[in-house]
């Protein structure tokens, strides 16, 4: 974006990873071209429900849920908390592990869920209250579960496909997925071809192919993601596995571009201090 910006040249035709919060910055700076099911003619697959873009510059090839996740070896399953109420008990006092919207997807979720429970400015208080319960607030998904991993608290803020993956690669059934009443924030990825590509037409096969079932098909084992296209498929011990809050949660992506910068000082200026 910064490169095409400063030089009114694309550095490349197409743009693969933009997380649904970041739609609002792709449509300030104009990024993306419009995309129809003429053009990616798999995009027919991908159901209305996870559309991130109503202009369709940008188009969903996976999706997923934010949730909390919990260490069932140092967290007996009749002790978790079950409701956002539950997880502000002092019983669980420096046992969770969240990451910094500023620098992290699932941090970024995480509080934008939050808001969606508490809205504005009710989140702030639930976070002060929070507070207590945290152990550390990490730059990243990793330091976040790398934490999380050498048993330094027994929840992190994560993805509900945790578990799936924990059973199918390291055979194990010890990381188990908290939907907080029920919820979890919704995370959708896309993808676009970038205005003023030089090779749109390879451009819009590209995107064809990432769509396509034999490619989506892959993405449950290796993104640990949702394929977006339904006419994917995915081993059975996946789909047994994989947690799918009953009650998705997802705020309008032109309520989160108005209101994001404003969240994210307001929280950082009352958790952090500034």
């Amino acid at each position: 974006i910064a490169e095409r910006d400063a030089t009114g040249q694309a550095p490349a035709d197409v743009f693969i990873g933009v997380e649904i919060n970041d739609v609002g910055t792709a449509e300030r700076h104009d990024v993306f071209s419009p995309l129809t099911v003429v053009a990616v003619p798999n995009l027919a697959g991908v159901p209305e429900e996870i559309q991130l873009d109503r202009s369709g510059k940008l188009i969903p090839y996976e999706h997923g849920f934010i949730t909390l996740v919990y260490d069932s070896q140092k967290m007996p399953a009749d002790q978790v908390p079950r409701t956002f109420s539950d997880l502000l008990s002092p019983q669980y006092r420096k046992q969770l592990i969240v990451e910094d919207p500023r620098t992290s997807s699932p941090g970024l979720s995480f509080l934008l869920w939050t808001i969606a429970k508490f809205g504005d400015p009710g989140y702030l208080d639930f976070w002060r209250q929070l507070l207590p319960n945290i152990l550390t607030i990490t730059p990243s998904w990793d330091s976040a579960f790398d934490l999380f991993s050498k048993g330094e608290a027994p929840m992190m803020v994560s993805f509900s496909a945790d578990h799936a993956y924990d059973v199918i690669v390291n055979q194990s059934n010890r990381i188990q997925v908290l939907t907080l009443d029920g919820e979890g924030y919704r995370t959708i990825y896309g993808m676009g071809m970038v205005k003023g590509a030089k090779h749109p037409d390879l451009a819009k096969s590209l995107l064809n192919i990432v769509l396509s079932p034999g490619v989506q098909s892959q993405l449950t084992e290796t993104e640990w993601m949702i394929p977006a296209n339904v006419n994917a498929s995915a081993r059975v011990i996946w789909w047994q596995n994989l947690v799918s809050p009953s009650k998705p949660v997802l705020l309008p992506t032109e309520q989160v571009s108005e209101n994001l910068e404003r969240w994210v000082n307001q929280w950082v200026n009352a958790i952090l201090g500034g």
